[in-house]
């Protein structure tokens, strides 16, 4: 973990990963979203549209997994005061924005024909919605930082406060009955036949590891920035 914290010994092994993410969240997600389109039955309650369980779930997961990773980076970065950590942090709040609007807007596909409306201020939808608001203003936020090294708390501060809306989201559908279905999947029993379930983990483990990618991606350009802006200092100061 020591190593790891290292941006030397970070950017020679996020070299190496990089590819090999890509390669297995393209293969892996063409593969789950093939077999949920093409290879699965229809469900016997909701027909077609079911399918598209293949891409709001992990989308709906890696929405509140890409904040929990940032709140952990920034606790990270609290208390052992690592620029690193902040960096990763900030590199991961756009890929979780991506994936939560995504997740909002296939929810909303979902529901047109199953609620009969594309929108409902339903609990889970709307703390998700609110979930997205976080991670734009972590982004605004994170931006009006240039100082990555000691300004950078400010986002931690606010990273580990939004962090009070994951247990919202999860235990919405449990606080308040209303459209939104309940849990389907658990780590030790799922309701979804496992003719209709198979190529869920594939498209949960691509999006995964395009979710990496894109992190470790912006990750390196954070960094480059921060040298950039360093050596402009040393300059200035001769």
């Amino acid at each position: 973990m020591i190593r790891l914290a290292n941006p030397h010994f970070f950017l020679s092994l996020s070299r190496k990963l990089t590819p090999w993410l890509g390669l297995v969240g393209i293969l892996f997600s063409l593969a789950g979203i093939i077999g949920g389109l093409f290879v699965t039955p229809p469900d016997y309650l909701q027909g077609e549209t079911v399918r598209i369980l293949y891409i709001h779930v992990p989308t709906a997961w890696l929405a509140m997994g890409g904040w929990s990773s940032i709140a952990l980076a920034s606790l990270v970065q609290f208390i052992w005061r690592h620029p690193l950590a902040g960096i990763a942090a900030k590199a991961m709040a756009l890929p979780g924005a991506i994936f939560t609007g995504l997740c909002l807007m296939t929810g909303s596909i979902w529901g047109r024909p199953t609620w009969g409306t594309w929108w409902e201020w339903d609990g889970r939808l709307t703390s998700v919605l609110v979930l997205f608001f976080l991670y734009l203003g972590y982004i605004a936020l994170s931006r009006s930082v240039s100082n990555y090294s000691t300004t950078s708390r400010i986002p931690a501060i606010y990273a580990l406060l939004g962090a009070i809306n994951l247990p919202i989201i999860h235990y919405s559908v449990l606080w308040w009955r209303t459209l939104h279905q309940g849990q389907s999947i658990s780590l030790t029993h799922s309701s979804i036949d496992p003719s209709l379930l198979w190529p869920l983990p594939l498209t949960l483990i691509g999006f995964s590891c395009l979710f990496a990618l894109i992190t470790l991606f912006r990750m390196r350009l954070l960094l480059a920035n921060a040298q950039y802006e360093a050596r402009l200092r040393r300059m200035a100061a001769l």
